[in-house]
């Protein structure tokens, strides 16, 4: 996997803010890690971003879990 950039943090930052029309959205690096970051709503972690930078297009993909037990409340 390809390294994602602090450059490139914010700009995703800065996307997933508008697109979810929320400004709580944050991204922050990962300690000993460098090709993801973890993705959060306020002080709850609710994801991770990665890069896909193969084909020579690169694209940033977003993994967000979502337990059953978050579903029943």
């Amino acid at each position: 996997m390809t390294d994602l950039d602090k450059t490139e943090l914010q700009k995703i930052e800065r996307y997933l803010r508008q697109k979810f029309a929320n400004s709580s959205v944050r991204i922050a690096g990962r300690p000993k890690k460098s090709d993801s970051a973890d993705v959060y709503l306020g002080d709850e972690q609710i994801g991770t971003i990665s890069v896909d930078d193969e084909d020579g297009d690169r694209s940033f993909i977003l993994t967000m879990p979502i337990l059953d037990v978050d579903l029943e409340g």
